[in-house]
C-alpha cells in the first residue's frame, strides 16, 4: 500500500481566513462566537453563531458571486491557500498529469443560502424570476465541481455527505483513493455555510443549540458540566494529501502522515448517539488497526466535542473503551469550543488543526472547561496550549445518522 501525507492546508473559519490566523487564534483559546447580523433574529431563541468575516467581493467577481453558494466561495479560496501552501499549481500541467489528481470534498447541508434565496424570489416574482444558476449553485456537488474546474482536475472527483461526518468521509476516501493508487494526489476537506434565516431555525426547533445569548463566547463548552447545546459554525478547512515518496521527490514540506481510517454507523437513531460509546470506538480502533499503530502510541485527540450533553459523554466513554488505562494519559481538545459546529465541515478544520499539532509539537486547549463533569473526566487541555510532542493523534467526527468516522495522522516514520 502507498503511502499519505499532508503537504498543504487551507482554511476560512470563524477565528481567520487563512491557517496561520486562525492557528494563532486556537492556541491563544480566543472565540470566534458573536450576534448574528446578517439577518434579523430578533425571533429566535438562538441569537448568534460563529460566522465568517467575509466579503466575497475581494475573489469574486459580481457573475461568479451570483453562480457561487457561500460554501463554494470559500472552498475555492482556501484550496488556492492550500495549493500555496504546497508549492503546487496544478492548472497549468500536462493533461496526463491532471488525470492523476483528484477532488474529494464535504458538505453536510450544501446551498441553502441559494435555495432560500431564490425560493423567496419564486414566491414573490414568480418561478420564471428563479435564477438559470440556481441548481448548480445550490447541490452539494458544486463544491468538489468548481474547485475541479478552477484547478484542471481530471481524476476522481465527488462530494461526501454524511452529516457532521462528512468530511472525515472525503478525507477518509482521499486516503484510499492515493494508497490504492487511483490518485497521486487529492485535495480533500469540507465547507459549509448554513446559518442562515432556516437552517438556524431548524438547529433551534431541534432544541441542539446553545442558548446563552447573554455571553456568546462562553456558548461553546465542551466537556463541561454547564455545557446546554453546540454553536453553529460555519468555513471550511482544504487539506492536500499527497503520495509520500511523489512528495519527497519535489522536495515538498510534509505536515504528517496520513496513517488511519475508521469509519462506523451506531445503527441506532437519527439523531442521537448509542450510548455505550461502541460505535464510535469501532471507528477509533479501526484507524488505529489500518495505521498498525497501539493505542499506548498515540498522544493527543481531536475531539468531536460539540457541547453537547450526550455527545461528549459518549464520546470520553469512547476514548476509554478504546484506549483502556491509556485514555488517562491522552491530551484531548475541541476545536469547536472556539470555532463553533461546522457542520459537514467539522472534520476538516479539525484536522487541518491536528496536523499543525503534530508538526509543531503544540496543542490548543479546550475553551470555557471551567466546571469539570463527572463523567467527563479525562485530560481536555483546559485552559492554556501544552507544547508536546504528538507520535500520533485521532481526529474524531460523529454526524447525525451514527455515523462515526475517526482518522489517525502522525509523525513520518
Amino acid at each position: 500500500m502507498r503511502r499519505v501525507v499532508i503537504t498543504g492546508l487551507g482554511t476560512i473559519n470563524p477565528l481567520g481566513n487563512d491557517v496561520e490566523t486562525s492557528f494563532a487564534a486556537m492556541l491563544r483559546g480566543e472565540s470566534g462566537m458573536g450576534p448574528i447580523t446578517s439577518f434579523d433574529v430578533s425571533d429566535y431563541p438562538v441569537r448568534f453563531a460563529a460566522n465568517v468575516k467575509w466579503d466575497g467581493a475581494k475573489h469574486f467577481g459580481v457573475m461568479d458571486l451570483r453562480k457561487l453558494d457561500p460554501f463554494t466561495q470559500w472552498a475555492l479560496v482556501a484550496t488556492r491557500e492550500a495549493l500555496r501552501d504546497a508549492g503546487l499549481e496544478l492548472a497549468s500541467q500536462p493533461e496526463p498529469q491532471r488525470e492523476r489528481y483528484g477532488c474529494i470534498l464535504a458538505t453536510g447541508i450544501g446551498g441553502i443560502t441559494g435555495i432560500e434565496e431564490q425560493f423567496l424570489a419564486m414566491l414573490e416574482k414568480g418561478p420564471r424570476r428563479v435564477s438559470p444558476h440556481f441548481i448548480p449553485r445550490i447541490m452539494a456537488n458544486a463544491v468538489s465541481g468548481q474547485v475541479a474546474i478552477e484547478n484542471g482536475i481530471l481524476g476522481t472527483t465527488f462530494t461526501t455527505s454524511s452529516a457532521c461526518a462528512s468530511a472525515g468521509h472525503a478525507m477518509g476516501m482521499a486516503w484510499r483513493a492515493i494508497q490504492m493508487g487511483d490518485a497521486d494526489l487529492v485535495v480533500t476537506g469540507g465547507a459549509e455555510s448554513a446559518t442562515t434565516r432556516l437552517g438556524l431555525a431548524g438547529f433551534c426547533s431541534a432544541k441542539a443549540l446553545s442558548t446563552r445569548n447573554d455571553d456568546p463566547s462562553a456558548a461553546s463548552r465542551p466537556f463541561d458540566a454547564e455545557r446546554d447545546g453546540f454553536v453553529m459554525g460555519e468555513g471550511c478547512g482544504v487539506l492536500i494529501f499527497e503520495e509520500l515518496e511523489r512528495a519527497k521527490a519535489r522536495g515538498a514540506r510534509v505536515y504528517c502522515e496520513v496513517k488511519g481510517y475508521g469509519s462506523t454507523d451506531d445503527a441506532f437513531h437519527i439523531t442521537a448517539p448509542r450510548e455505550d460509546g461502541s460505535g464510535p470506538a469501532r471507528a477509533f480502533q479501526e484507524a488505529l488497526r489500518h495505521g498498525r499503530v497501539n493505542p499506548d502510541q498515540v498522544d493527543y485527540i481531536n475531539a468531536h466535542g460539540t457541547s453537547t450533553k450526550y455527545n461528549d459523554a459518549i464520546e470520553t466513554r469512547a476514548l476509554k473503551l478504546t484506549f483502556g488505562s491509556h485514555a488517562r494519559k491522552l491530551a484531548i481538545s475541541s476545536t469547536k469550543s472556539m470555532v463553533g459546529h461546522l457542520l459537514g465541515a467539522s472534520a476538516a478544520i479539525e484536522l487541518v488543526a491536528t496536523a499543525l499539532s503534530v508538526s509543531r509539537g503544540v496543542v490548543h486547549p479546550t475553551r470555557n472547561l471551567e466546571h469539570p463533569d463527572p463523567e467527563c473526566d479525562l485530560d481536555y487541555v483546559p485552559g492554556a496550549a501544552r507544547e508536546m510532542r504528538v507520535r500520533n493523534a485521532l481526529s474524531n467526527s460523529l454526524g447525525f445518522g451514527g455515523h462515526n468516522v475517526s482518522l489517525l495522522v502522525g509523525q513520518v516514520d
